[in-house]
């Protein structure tokens, strides 16, 4: 955005990463070979981060939504718009991003609320590589005019109307990245993770329909856009997990060894949830709950999708004939 000749103003909880930002125009921990635009200027004082501001973008972790949102309550005010970008579910309330956010701020904003969400790893983002995404709103005018300030010639933004749709999209890929990056560890090949990519799109779509989503969404880019990406890439924190997981650490040495957060890790319970509250079938969800919390191996998982009655692959198709 600041590229874009927008200004633009980063809030940090941490004193030394503001100061650090300032002086070198360096991240001190994330991305350090990025160069931060001189024009952006970052700082601790949330008033100061936001007063100003037509857009405020929420980009903490999901878990952090709702404390986060709290404290900035009191200063988005009047026809601000607030855009979500973390792909996750409430552990304890099983709530989606935007319906956090509806419930934390103050009642003229709510109808001002946007997610973007997408196959958008910022280490390629932010090196202007071709990249695409969906904002999506209750409002198609807050849709719109997120589409109009985030698209650049290298950022290609795309409206939907079906934020329930968006939004589990963005959240449920990360359980399945988890499950790929086992697979990696395991050291199963392409087959595999294919089958698990697909299969878990099914369960994606199975969930979203469910909870009123538009099966169509998962199509596209929040859906099988950011599956796809999430559970190859390199850059992917969710399939590193999975990976380190598959090759036998525990969760608690994961979470020790990783220096970013894997969105993935606390929205498979939630996740999980969902299923149990809309009873709606998800094995590879249910099993990857399994192992990251129960103690279930990943080879005891593997024999047992392997050895499955068989079934349809599309439930309700219809023969021509007999």
């Amino acid at each position: 955005m600041a590229n874009k000749g927008y200004g633009v103003r980063l809030w940090a909880r941490d004193a030394k990463v503001v100061e650090a930002i300032m002086e070198s125009r360096r991240h001190p921990k994330y991305l350090q070979d990025v160069e931060i635009n001189k024009d952006i200027i970052a700082t601790c004082d949330l008033e100061e981060a936001i007063y100003q501001a037509e857009i405020v973008v929420m980009a903490t972790p999901s878990h952090a939504m709702r404390s986060i949102a709290s404290k900035a309550r009191q200063f988005i005010t009047g026809d601000k718009i607030v855009v979500s970008l973390a792909k996750g579910v409430e552990a304890d309330t099983l709530m989606r991003m935007s319906e956090v956010l509806k419930d934390e701020l103050l009642p003229e904003v709510r109808n001002n609320i946007g997610i973007l969400s997408g196959p958008n790893h910022a280490e390629e983002v932010v090196k202007n590589i071709p990249t695409a995404t969906v904002v999506s709103s209750h409002s198609k005018r807050i849709a719109e005019e997120l589409q109009n300030v985030f698209m650049t010639p290298y950022f290609r933004v795309y409206t939907n109307p079906d934020i329930v749709g968006v939004e589990m999209g963005g959240a449920t890929k990360n359980v399945i990245a988890i499950a790929a990056g086992v697979s990696d560890g395991l050291g199963y090949g392409d087959n595999t993770k294919a089958s698990l990519i697909t299969r878990g799109l099914a369960e994606m779509i199975r969930l979203g329909a469910a909870m009123g989503a538009n099966p169509r969404t998962f199509a596209g880019l929040s859906g099988m856009g950011d599956l796809v990406v999430t559970c190859m890439s390199k850059h992917s924190r969710n399939r590193a997990a999975g990976e380190m997981i598959g090759k036998g650490m525990t969760l608690e040495q994961v979470e020790a060894e990783m220096n970013m957060v894997a969105e993935g890790i606390r929205t498979t319970r939630a996740i999980r949830s969902l299923a149990e509250k809309y009873s709606v079938y998800m094995p590879i969800t249910e099993n990857a709950a399994k192992v990251l919390y129960e103690g279930k191996t990943p080879f005891a998982c593997v024999s047992e999708f392997m050895s499955r009655q068989g079934t349809e692959e599309i439930e309700g198709a219809s023969w021509e004939s007999s």
